[in-house]
């Protein structure tokens, strides 16, 4: 009896699986995409040096080329020494052209020596999109409030380190930035800003993501509008902070 029924259920698994057929063995070239193949980009000789795909913000000849004031004119800002440097109360900064996903290159100086405290030395700050605000301070031996301090997502994220050299020395942000999707609803994000921050060779901020704009006062949920490219700004905040070697690729 027992070889009746082992001989009937084989003729049904054998009915059953008649004319199926199993896949063949997985071969790495399977798995192997060769084309359209990796674009190339010629790095920059040493570090910090725009590769061949960066557009050059400011190589510390002519502000005007690529920067104006905020109301579209030629900017009161300085050059000394190749740097471009705020002038108090000559007012932020703005790039022409506007700009979605980057990475950005820019390094910046504090005045030296260094004058004032917490938050009245050397500050300044690079604006993402022209809302979104990457702390510029004298933190060097200068305490302020955290979420304030050199490096910070302004009264967002404080940085995870302090990585501030001293003022007078010439100091590097690398930032790669991701922006902001709108659905329907022009008042919250479908998907929210995204910022990384590498703050002289140190991660300061690791893809954080934003609440929303910049507020020195407020909420910063309550104030998200929907907007498309926007331009990079740096502030003027009544402080001779300086700029130098900026340069941007669009992602």
């Amino acid at each position: 009896m027992k070889k009746l029924l082992i001989v009937f259920f084989t003729l049904i698994i054998s009915v059953l699986t008649f004319g199926q057929k199993y896949p063949a063995p997985m071969k790495a070239a399977m798995t192997e995409i060769w084309d359209p193949e990796v674009r190339f980009v010629t790095p920059g000789e040493q570090p910090g040096m725009p590769p061949s795909d960066a557009i050059i913000l400011f190589d510390g000849t002519d502000i005007g080329r690529e920067w104006a004031d905020s109301k579209g004119e030629l900017s009161k800002w300085k050059i000394e020494e190749e740097a471009m440097v705020c002038v108090p109360g000559a007012g932020e900064i703005r790039t022409k052209r506007k700009f979605n996903d980057f990475q950005l290159h820019i390094e910046w100086k504090a005045p030296s020596p260094a004058r004032g405290e917490n938050q009245d030395r050397g500050n300044s700050g690079v604006f993402l999109q022209g809302l979104y605000e990457v702390q510029v301070l004298d933190n060097y031996d200068n305490r302020t409030y955290r979420n304030g301090q050199a490096g910070s997502l302004y009264k967002q994220y404080p940085p995870l380190v302090n990585a501030c050299r001293k003022p007078g020395e010439w100091q590097t942000y690398d930032i790669i930035y991701t922006a902001p999707r709108f659905a329907a609803d022009s008042t919250v994000y479908f998907t929210p800003p995204r910022v990384t921050v590498i703050h002289n060779g140190v991660l300061i901020q690791n893809n954080v993501s934003l609440r929303g704009p910049t507020l020195y006062e407020g909420i910063p949920e309550y104030s998200i509008t929907r907007h498309g490219a926007e331009s990079l700004m740096l502030q003027d905040h009544d402080h001779p902070v300086a700029y130098r070697n900026i340069w941007i690729r669009e992602l």
